[in-house]
């Protein structure tokens, strides 16, 4: 039994990990974590482009968090992984494993010799021609998981799994959170915002969209030609003010809201689509986390668009903490780590 576990969410500007202990137990001990910046460049989109850079930053990372153990649990979650729903013949998952290349070349935009497939069975019914399983196809494109391993195993760890971040925002906010009901689970990352609607702690539809908190810093630049540096400033002191007051306000204001309108846009047709292709179902609630849910105004703006009640995400119910963390150090970082802790909680899954 696996006593230590690390999940690591490699994203586009920064690191983040978080070590469990007893990650099998009913109650995991949170027992710390570590976030380390990333060069620009190094990552896009969580795929590794510079493999020596992000093992370099890997091993900084450890040692920040004083980790003990030396195995990773990595999560994908951008462009390069497909989620689409699936009905296949009633079998046990590893036959479906086995099977799967010969009834979804179809629906890939890939040959299947080039994708990683799984299959994630949602629910049991009774077809025409027998009973069948409805589920979720996953497919990554496998150059794209094998390149973050080795850039894991370049920094001297030991890469058990790779898991698909939806399914761990799923784990850590819904199924162990024994969450009731039908609600949107959002991510909002730097460059990627991960969607998981989840029906009684299950997971029933994912859409991974291409934008996140860095494409507000962009924009500003671009827009009022500021360095990198104010950009964020002026994203994290004005946000999406109700009231401008001068002249810098009201240009980083128009230019925030207009980029944030067309994140808030997705997000409403995604479970706009889901409750469309299901109409018995209602989404009760979304639950946002991700450092890109921190923006002042953005839970207000997208409760207002898409007229759900929109709550904070909080990882940490569903472990305890170790006389090593600081609690209130985990209160400012806490919307950032929901990924890391959902993949390190995987080993209890």
């Amino acid at each position: 039994m696996v006593n230590r576990i690390v999940g690591v969410d490699i994203g586009t500007t920064s690191l983040r990990a978080v070590e469990i202990e007893g990650p099998d137990k009913a109650k995991p001990l949170f027992a710390g974590y570590a976030i380390v910046p990333l060069p620009p460049g190094a990552v896009d989109r969580g795929e590794v482009v510079e493999p020596n850079t992000v093992a370099q930053c890997l091993r900084q990372l450890w040692t920040k968090g004083k980790f003990k153990s030396r195995t990773a649990v990595l999560g994908m979650g951008n462009q390069r992984v497909l989620v689409r729903d699936l009905t296949v013949p009633y079998a046990t998952r590893e036959r479906i494993r086995e099977t799967l290349p010969f009834q979804v070349q179809d629906m890939l935009p890939l040959p299947v010799s080039d994708a990683l497939l799984d299959f994630y069975p949602v629910a049991e019914s009774q077809s025409d021609t027998g009973p069948v399983l409805t589920g979720l196809l996953v497919a990554a494109v496998k150059d794209a998981v094998l390149g973050n391993v080795r850039a894991t195993e370049k920094a001297g760890l030991r890469a058990t799994d790779v898991d698909v971040i939806p399914f761990a925002l799923a784990r850590v906010l819904a199924t162990r959170a024994q969450l009731g009901g039908t609600y949107a689970l959002v991510d909002i990352g730097a460059a990627t915002t991960n969607v998981v609607i989840v029906k009684d702690g299950v997971p029933q539809f994912v859409r991974i969209i291409p934008a996140g908190g860095a494409d507000l810093t962009t924009a500003l630049q671009s827009t009022l030609q500021v360095d990198a540096e104010t950009a964020e400033r002026q994203k994290r002191e004005f946000g999406l003010l109700r009231r401008v007051e001068s002249q810098e306000e009201r240009a980083v204001s128009d230019v925030l809201v207009q980029t944030v309108g067309e994140l808030l846009t997705s997000l409403r047709n995604t479970v706009n689509y889901y409750v469309n292709t299901r109409p018995e179902d209602r989404v009760e609630g979304i639950v946002l986390t991700g450092g890109g849910s921190l923006l002042a105004g953005l839970p207000e703006a997208l409760a207002e668009m898409s007229r759900i009640p929109v709550h904070a995400g909080d990882p940490f119910r569903v472990v305890g903490l170790t006389r090593k963390v600081s609690a209130e150090a985990l209160r400012i970082d806490r919307p950032s780590l929901s990924v890391a802790l959902g993949l390190a909680l995987r080993r209890a899954a």
